[in-house]
């Protein structure tokens, strides 16, 4: 699985890099970025990624900026240390919202989630959001 990580914090990034490698799946990092700006630039030179995982208040502001210039496609794991932008996410592709600091065992149960919804999903009779 294709992993973007959107980022500013270089410690939580490289966290987030160290607990993905522990979960025992194959996962590779397509790329990380750290601003709304970068974002956008990647996803418009880059193949969309299997798996987003964005943090919502990056250098630039609020991530969901990115949403007003590119469609995402591909699902979306929040990862933030607030929790007063739940349901905005959710709105957004989003398959969950991790707090910071991240635990192994909500990462886990995230892409468990992530692949429940792969799985019951059929191109004949689509889920009500684009996967």
């Amino acid at each position: 699985m294709r992993v973007l990580i959107v980022e500013d914090e270089p410690f939580a990034q490289q966290e987030l890099k160290r607990l993905l490698s522990g979960t025992g799946r194959d996962i590779s990092i397509a790329g990380c970025t750290d601003s709304i700006e970068d974002t956008v630039e990647w996803l418009r030179n880059n193949r969309l990624p299997d798996l987003i995982f964005l943090d919502i208040q990056l250098s630039d502001g609020l991530s969901f900026g990115i949403f007003n210039h590119e469609k995402i496609l591909c699902p979306v794991i929040f990862t933030t240390a607030y929790d007063e932008y739940s349901i905005h996410a959710f709105k957004v592709n989003s398959i969950d919202y991790l707090l910071k600091p991240i635990k192994p065992e909500e990462l886990k149960s995230a892409l468990d989630k992530l692949d429940a919804v792969r799985k019951s999903y059929n191109p004949e009779n689509p889920l009500p959001f684009d996967l």
